[in-house]
């Protein structure tokens, strides 16, 4: 076998998941060797990644590239296929290296740390299997395997709440997931031929009734995961009781399976259906951005602040799938990526905080800054990044979204000003929200009682590595997005197009008015 026929993607995806089955059997009483070994194999799981992607893949090429296909369970028609694109491959790579990060900011676990580890490695391989797999039953199949891991990870390392936080999680999620199978099934099963394969999936010609039914089966599913209101519920609970590196893993990565799983299979494998459903999309996306931001406003636990934020942020993610632009659609993937180093940045930080302070609450802390100067300085950077500075990657891809909404000729100038300026409105309260907590958490009025407390000590050289790691590529593609940009510019480009495709009304001119139904398009005119 010649290196181009080696299965990097199989490698890639099963490397951790067989590692962390040997934990149990390393000799290991205080959990030190356990963190090392796992911190390894992520390493090198993250460079196998890197690797793959700078010498298998094909930036110019729009279409699955390493596939790889064995057949598993012939009777069910159950094959282990993978491959990786546009879409996935970006957060293919975000996912080994928020993966690796959180595993470096778990070294303070003394609980179970075995326990803890093999959970952490075993989800790293079920989080890129999930970006990566071109199977519907085994999408299924992975997805619902990655929620095993979170929930023990919250029920036995969390908070107070943390049963009640890990049961609501994996209602909602496991729920939703149901969704999933029905819609999966009903694609598979219907014409001639029963496949469980992504691409004949797509390839159908399904009764238009079916494909919107199909539809919002997915976007039930995948709204849950987003998290889209009001289905977004779990999130702040969820939040509210984890620990820091669990923190970095749902914000850095979980959230944006649920983006991308609607652009994968909602606007990619149903484009006359997303024609339809493309205006609910940005509706629901400004309600995200607007009811999310006001709501962390009013929040006085720090956890819950920065979760809010998250659900405001993937609101643009919403947005930029609906705006049939090749802009809109590239700000939506770059936010993915941004408010993943961004948002697991933050609750590293929060995390950090926590465990010098003990309280989350803001109205218990004040004046930790001159104390703190180091997670001072860090606290700022990462919430000027959350707040989309100029020159870091959230205002890059808000932005896009932002001119790639405003010029889409696929709705009305009156729908389009509308929503720009109420999703204007959510990026005016950010600042104010956030540039709040940081005056009422480091600036003052001082809590004496805190300030003087021997415990309350600045960032040690581990935390500052990691952050300076996340700010690395936060500014990097801040400053010159191309960077990422290339790497999924080619399938965005051809995606939009097959949507812009199935707009009768784009070919002809017309807009999609607000509040007039779009006419249903042809069956199969999009294929």
């Amino acid at each position: 076998m010649n290196m181009a026929e080696f299965p990097w993607l199989t490698t890639i995806i099963l490397f951790p998941i067989a590692a962390s089955l040997l934990i149990p059997v390393i000799p290991d009483k205080d959990g030190r060797t356990v963190r090392w070994y796992a911190l390894i194999v992520g390493l090198m799981d993250f460079a196998l990644i890197v690797y793959t992607f700078c010498n298998h893949y094909d930036l110019s090429n729009p279409n699955i590239q390493l596939f790889e296909s064995y057949s598993w369970v012939p009777a069910l028609d159950l094959n282990w296929s993978v491959g990786a694109d546009g879409l996935s491959m970006p957060l293919i790579i975000l996912t080994g290296f928020i993966t690796t990060l959180a595993i470096l900011a778990s070294w303070p676990v003394t609980l179970k740390p075995k326990l803890f580890f093999f959970l952490i490695l075993a989800m790293y391989g079920a989080q890129i299997a999930v970006f990566a797999v071109q199977d519907m039953l085994l999408f299924f199949l992975v997805w619902e395997l990655e929620l095993i891991p979170v929930y023990l990870l919250l029920s036995i390392w969390g908070g107070k709440k943390r049963l009640y936080a890990a049961t609501k999680f994996i209602l909602y999620t496991a729920g939703g997931s149901l969704f999933i199978l029905l819609a999966g099934l009903a694609m598979a099963f219907y014409g001639d031929t029963v496949t469980f394969d992504m691409q004949s999936l797509a390839a159908k010609d399904y009764a238009i009734n079916l494909e919107l039914l199909l539809y919002a089966a997915f976007l039930i599913a995948y709204g849950v995961k987003l998290p889209i209101f009001p289905l977004h519920t779990w999130l702040p609970d969820a939040h509210g009781e984890a620990t820091a590196p669990v923190h970095m893993l749902l914000a850095g990565i979980l959230l944006k399976m649920g983006g991308y799983a609607i652009i994968r299979m909602n606007a990619q494998m149903l484009p006359d259906a997303h024609a339809v459903f493309a205006p609910m999309l940005v509706i629901l996306g400004v309600v995200n951005i607007v009811y999310a931001a006001l709501t962390s406003f009013a929040q006085r636990n720090l956890k819950r602040k920065i979760a809010y934020s998250s659900i405001s942020h993937m609101g643009f993610v919403l947005i930029g799938i609906g705006s049939f632009t090749d802009l809109g659609l590239s700000g939506a993937v770059l936010q993915m990526v941004s408010h993943g180093l961004i948002g697991a940045s933050l609750f590293f930080m929060v995390g950090a905080t926590y465990d010098r302070t003990h309280t989350l609450m803001l109205d218990e802390m004040g004046g930790i800054g001159k104390k703190m100067k180091k997670s001072f300085a860090m606290w700022t950077t990462c919430s000027l990044a959350s707040l989309a500075l100029p020159g870091m990657s959230g205002f890059v891809a808000e932005l896009m979204v932002f001119v790639g909404f405003a010029t889409s000729d696929a709705y009305s100038l009156t729908f389009r000003v509308v929503v720009v300026f109420l999703a204007a409105v959510g990026v005016i309260l950010t600042p104010i929200y956030l540039l709040s907590m940081l005056r009422e958490m480091l600036y003052g009025p001082e809590n004496k009682e805190l300030v003087e407390h021997e415990a309350l000590i600045d960032s040690e050289p581990r935390e500052v590595f990691i952050i300076a790691c996340l700010l690395v590529p936060i500014i990097g593609i801040g400053l010159y997005p191309k960077i990422l940009t290339q790497v999924y510019d080619a399938t965005t480009v051809q995606l939009t197009a097959r949507l812009r495709n199935s707009v009768p009304t784009l070919a002809e001119g017309a807009s999609v008015a607000l509040g007039e139904p779009m006419e249903a398009p042809a069956i199969g005119s999009s294929r």
